[in-house]
């Protein structure tokens, strides 16, 4: 009885000092790891997917190929017949010149319109179902007037109204009497209305593009075949506002291609200066559109470089614009970002240092892009390592590699 009694105590005395080794153990752990805290520094970055650019802001000249066309009549003033930025046909009609007399013709064919609706209305009971089917749908243009802020679309809708008037006078005209008094209004109007129209200059597209009213009197300067007259002063000197729309013109109009257009803008960063013709970088918009662009042309200053960036996209957007701010991005890569503050070299080779559980692995890496404050980076492949660095199979096997969401250290002191 005794000797079990002992054998159990023997028993409990051994659990007792076991669970204090354990309890001793974890102690040591956290002492070292909070040592390791203290002498490492506590910031770190977890390491994600990210986009790491070369970028910077410019002030862009826009250079079109565009015809100004003006008729002969353009101190008579003009109707637009296509709107501002719309895509016209080769000998399409654009635009016209009022006649000489237009703002008298047209002052009687209102009164005239006036006095045919008067006529009608009395005598609305002897015309046809054609002609109370043509006023339902003149009231519903009507109503679609008031119901929409689309300038275009109301233009389109006057138009129709107009024209389903005329229509409407005119079939009153056949059906009332010969030598009736409708009949006499309708043909007054018509000779009036012939007259406005034989008076009138109609100017077509001399080629298919953009048409634009607005004309600031440098399309014939800033083009792509005078690109080699130009330079940075010439440019500031025309004293023109980034941004600002150009106005529009009561006299002329033009053409624009809509197909490319370049901007030309001057610059003296690194990046600007390691540039070549032909080299391909984004460019992003005050809306926030990137597009590709092209260096067509390179025109190298005193200090700066006058850089002719082409483009195929967002054209009609630019054709309202002579100046604007955009973004150049030389490049752009994707991949595992960090910070650079969290890269140390050392003999020549890059490291990051991984932080788990209060220990620090270092970590080779190889860094394929950087800017000024972050980089994309990644491991090592199995033949870099045996090829470029002269790892051996055991080297190789004792690697350790960088993976998403590790957590790195900031200023690592090792």
């Amino acid at each position: 009885m005794k000797e079990k009694r002992s054998q159990t105590n023997k028993k409990n005395k051994s659990k007792i000092i076991i669970i204090v080794l354990v309890i001793i153990a974890v102690s040591v752990y956290f002492l070292l790891s909070t040592v390791k805290l203290i002498q490492q520094p506590t910031d770190t970055f977890v390491v994600e997917n990210g986009k790491v650019s070369q970028e910077e802001t410019a002030i862009g000249y826009i250079i079109r190929q565009e015809q100004v066309i003006q008729g002969n009549n353009y101190k008579n003033g003009m109707a637009q017949i296509k709107s501002e930025g719309e895509k016209v046909a080769k000998g399409e009609n654009i635009f016209r010149y009022y006649s000489n007399n237009e703002e008298n013709l047209v002052k009687k064919i209102q009164e005239l319109d006036v006095k045919i609706q008067e006529a009608m209305e009395k005598e609305i009971d002897r015309y046809s179902p054609d002609i109370k089917l043509l006023e339902e749908q003149i009231e519903s243009k009507i109503e679609e007037v008031t119901k929409t802020n689309d300038i275009k679309k109301i233009a389109e809708l006057k138009k129709d109204i107009n024209a389903q008037i005329t229509k409407k006078a005119k079939m009153a005209g056949e059906l009332s009497p010969a030598g009736s008094y409708i009949r006499k209004l309708i043909e007054e109007r018509t000779s009036y209305e012939t007259k406005l129209n034989s008076g009138a200059e109609y100017i077509t597209a001399p080629e298919s593009g953009i048409l634009s009213y607005r004309v600031d009197g440098l399309e014939d300067t800033l083009t792509y075949d005078n690109i080699s007259n130009l330079n940075s002063k010439y440019l500031e000197n025309l004293k023109l506002k980034t941004g600002q729309i150009v106005a529009s013109s009561s006299e002329s109009g033009k053409i624009i291609n809509n197909f490319e257009c370049y901007i030309a803008t001057s610059l003296k960063s690194e990046s600007a200066k390691n540039a070549k013709e032909g080299q391909t970088v984004t460019i992003r918009l005050s809306n926030t559109e990137e597009i590709n662009a092209k260096i067509e042309k390179i025109i190298q200053e005193d200090e700066s470089r006058l850089i002719i960036f082409k483009i195929y996209n967002e054209v009609e957007n630019l054709s309202s614009y002579r100046k604007i701010s955009l973004d150049i991005i030389w490049w752009s890569y994707t991949g595992i970002k960090v910070p650079n503050s969290s890269i140390i070299e050392e003999n020549n080779r890059k490291y990051i240092v991984r932080s788990r559980m209060g220990y620090t692995d270092k970590i080779l890496i190889k860094v394929l892009k950087t800017n000024e404050h972050y980089s994309i980076i990644r491991n090592y492949e199995t033949t870099e390592l045996k090829e470029e660095l002269g790892y051996d199979s055991t080297s190789i096997r004792q690697n350790k590699n960088i993976t998403l969401y590790d957590e790195i250290l900031i200023k690592p002191k090792l």
